[in-house]
């Protein structure tokens, strides 16, 4: 299924599936009426209004960090990966410009609140070749495969299954990891040494030598009906609902969301619900140890116990983005559920061990540590992101994937 997604092949819509996007749009609607509406509950509005934009654009745009690091390794087609560079790169201005409001001078010692920054060390290479290798042997990462709920996948349950069962085995090891490593790794915020106009820039000419190198591998002919000009108004917004969105479009959206959340909540990140519902749970069967040492004073995707972990931010914003992403889904014609096989169950529970166990050692997954982090200007988020592509790389090469 994502091989023909990710071409850009749809199917038309049957004529019941556009009225359920609909009734699931103005539900969506009346849940952030309703919610804003009560005491303390504009935060949560916000959340889940942004949260269905946010899982629109990604099923509109197919934007996955697995399949645009296989669509460049397997067949050197680079766009994908390009729109990762637009993400990073218009996020980086804006968090940057962002920071600059809340820590006006960054002064060593300080860092802004929340935000994806967090040590570097050996730990963390291992979580990102962990991650990595969970999306190869998966099919996504932990973001893709909370849209592809809404898609109907048959492995994506499976997944998100699998990686709260391995935020459990991170907890489990997260005290031996802190007191081997992460105790004692520096947290390196670029603005701390280069202030923000130099972290900005010298992100900025990275990510502009990496778009470089990757320009070269543009793919030379388009054959997808996709690029040919609309010739009416009605053949363009038709093009809008059913049609693949353009790459850059994908990673500019993502960009602008990524700026636009921290205004209002915490730094872009979709494990932080999924975290704090395995703590919980594990907490109440005794499959998690008591103190976990040091991890609730890191910022990005905390996985501390919620009062009411449905309604936190960060539950409800995911809770938007499947919502979003099942309604688009409905109206362009790609809900196909299916039945799952035997070799979907163990791909998602196989992977998501592995996704889960590296979101949890790394504080975050590819949303949070590698975009939030690195638009931020943490170290962590570079190197996390380098360990991702350099698992997914060799597991594609193994052949360890479905």
């Amino acid at each position: 299924m994502a091989a023909s997604l990710s071409a850009g092949v749809t199917r038309r819509a049957v004529p019941w599936r556009p009225a359920l996007a609909v009734l699931v749009a103005a539900v969506v609607w009346w849940a952030v009426s309703a919610l804003g509406a009560q005491p303390g509950g504009r935060g949560p509005a916000f959340a889940l209004g942004l949260g269905a934009v946010l899982g629109i654009v990604l099923q509109r745009s197919r934007f996955c960090f697995y399949c645009h690091a296989r669509d460049f390794i397997e067949r050197r087609d680079a766009r994908g990966l390009l729109a990762i560079v637009v993400a990073l790169a218009v996020g980086t201005v804006g968090m940057h410009i962002v920071m600059g409001g809340w820590l006006p001078v960054p002064q060593p010692g300080r860092l802004p609140p929340d935000a994806h920054i967090g040590p570097v060390s050996w730990a963390l290479v291992v979580a990102g070749l962990a991650f990595g290798l969970g999306m190869v042997v998966s099919g996504s990462c932990i973001s893709a495969h909370w849209y592809r709920l809404g898609e109907g996948s048959p492995t994506a349950p499976f997944a998100l299954v699998g990686s709260a069962l391995g935020f459990v085995l991170g907890f489990n090891s997260w005290n031996w990891l802190y007191m081997a490593a992460i105790a004692t790794a520096p947290v390196v915020w670029l603005p701390h040494h280069l202030g923000y106009a130099g972290s900005a820039g010298l992100q900025l000419l990275l990510l502009a030598a990496a778009a470089a190198l990757l320009w070269r591998h543009w793919p030379a002919a388009e054959t997808s009906a996709n690029t040919e000009r609309p010739r009416t108004f009605g053949a363009a917004l038709r093009r809008l609902v059913e049609g693949r969105w353009d790459y850059w479009l994908g990673g500019l959206a993502v960009g602008i969301i990524a700026t636009v959340v921290v205004l209002r909540l915490r730094p872009l990140g979709v494990t932080a619900a999924l975290g704090s519902g395995a703590r919980e749970l594990g907490s109440a069967q005794g499959w998690v140890p008591k103190r976990l040492e040091g991890l609730d004073g890191f910022g990005g995707c905390v996985t501390a116990v919620a009062e009411v972990l449905w309604r936190t931010p960060n539950a409800v914003l995911v809770i938007g983005l499947v919502a979003g992403a099942f309604a688009a889904a409905l109206i362009s014609g790609q809900f196909n559920p299916r039945l799952p096989r035997v070799r979907d169950v163990l791909r998602g529970l196989g992977g998501g061990l592995l996704l889960g166990w590296g979101a949890m050692t790394a504080l975050g997954c590819t949303v949070g540590t590698l975009l939030s982090g690195t638009m931020a200007g943490a170290l962590s988020g570079w190197v996390f992101g380098a360990s991702v592509l350099l698992a997914v790389w060799a597991g594609l090469r193994l052949r360890w994937g479905g």
